[in-house]
């Protein structure tokens, strides 16, 4: 969706555009109940699926946006000389733009990850009879008061939370290392 807004013009990019970023900006319980009422509008029954499409929608524009920044710092010139060189434009796509993009990618899926985890509201709204998130069934244990279970989970999310940064600032000192090899 980034490359193809950043790269691409075709009749209505910017109304595209436009109502690609609204999850930005509309409130949670806008979104929640917009997305139930258009569930129920489709007659779609609620399930673990309707949470996945909305928590998907609702995180596709914090990635786009991530990439797209990514993708305003590049040379458009190198994917131009791989077509130049020879390489098909799918090539030139996979090749030469897709690991400059990766870092951003990364830096959107965990954005996503981190957004789409503690989002309760969507998932409550979108969820059907036996589906369950973790947000969800920690609300639903607090409600008779904190016990030792939750401590340990909020430590544990804690811990993946910090190791996960760690990681990406590892990945990211890597590119950097292998950029200024280049």
């Amino acid at each position: 969706m980034a490359v193809g807004l950043a790269r691409y013009h075709f009749p209505g990019k910017g109304l595209y555009q436009g109502a690609s970023y609204l999850p930005l900006i509309i409130p949670d319980i806008a979104m929640a109940v917009a997305t139930l009422v258009f569930l129920a509008a489709v007659a779609i029954p609620l399930s673990l699926w309707t949470i996945v499409s909305a928590h998907v929608v609702f995180c596709l524009a914090y990635v786009a946006l991530v990439v797209s920044t990514r993708l305003a710092d590049l040379d458009p010139h190198l994917e131009e000389a791989a077509l130049d060189l020879g390489a098909t434009p799918i090539e030139a796509f996979i090749q030469v733009l897709l690991p400059q993009l990766m870092p951003g990618i990364i830096s959107g899926c965990l954005l996503a990850f981190v957004l789409s985890m503690d989002d309760f509201l969507i998932a409550s709204f979108t969820a059907g009879s036996g589906a369950n998130t973790l947000p969800m069934e920690i609300f639903s244990r607090i409600r008779t008061g904190v016990k030792p279970d939750i401590n340990a989970l909020s430590v544990i999310l804690i811990l993946a939370s910090g190791f996960l940064a760690l990681f990406g600032e590892y990945l990211r000192i890597q590119g950097e290392g292998k950029r200024l090899k280049n």
